[in-house]
């Protein structure tokens, strides 16, 4: 015969058990509620982000057109940009060419004038020489056209034998004593001055 008291205990356990069993599965069925739905609020997000995702993408396919006639402007654009940089650059170099060659032409000129000058105070100086009694006052065109040498040549070998004729016309009384003082029967001082004059107009006529 089975003890009452035994199937008692077995009982209690039993309830204990299934009550254990009722709260993990009631716990378990919590959790499972609560994740399904963070997991719904999460696709419902998701959804939007789908949905606005979408709008966009319809958006973007609809500024297509004004996309392609923006890009189309910027590359006219940036052709007529290149045009008028080039058209500017080609106005530069022809007025830098012109302005070379001006200034070329121009330097040109002033140089001959420079020059052309110069040997028409020789030729002058030249002429005068046999009215002129007193040697004295050939020193001031002398020194002139010395100095308008050097800023013609820069320096040139006339400048030192002009300052060497100078240099005599200081110690002689007349044109006819001679140039090399240390030579009585050297040239006369004017013939050999107007001798130089020749020699001083050829050496610069043939100067570029």
């Amino acid at each position: 015969m089975v003890d009452k008291n035994y199937i008692d205990d077995k009982f209690r356990e039993l309830e204990e058990k299934l009550s254990q069993f009722s709260s993990i599965l009631e716990k378990f069925g919590l959790d499972l509620i609560t994740k399904l739905g963070q997991t719904n609020l999460k696709l419902n997000k998701l959804t939007d982000k789908v949905n606005d995702l979408s709008q966009a993408t319809l958006d973007i396919k609809s500024m297509k057109p004004q996309l392609n006639t923006v890009i189309e402007s910027q590359r006219q654009l940036r052709k007529d940009l290149e045009l008028i940089q080039n058209l500017v650059q080609n106005v530069k170099t022809i007025s830098k060419d012109d302005d070379k060659e001006l200034g070329t032409i121009k330097r040109e000129k002033v140089a001959t004038d420079v020059k052309l000058g110069i040997i028409k105070q020789f030729n002058d100086l030249k002429d005068q020489i046999s009215s002129i009694s007193d040697p004295q006052t050939l020193v001031k065109p002398l020194g002139k056209i010395k100095e308008e040498i050097f800023e013609f040549t820069g320096g040139h070998r006339i400048n030192y034998e002009i300052s060497q004729v100078i240099n005599r016309l200081n110690s002689i009384k007349s044109f006819s004593d001679p140039f090399d003082k240390n030579d009585p029967d050297s040239t006369a001082f004017d013939k050999y001055l107007q001798e130089r004059i020749t020699f001083w107009i050829n050496k610069l006529d043939v100067k570029d």
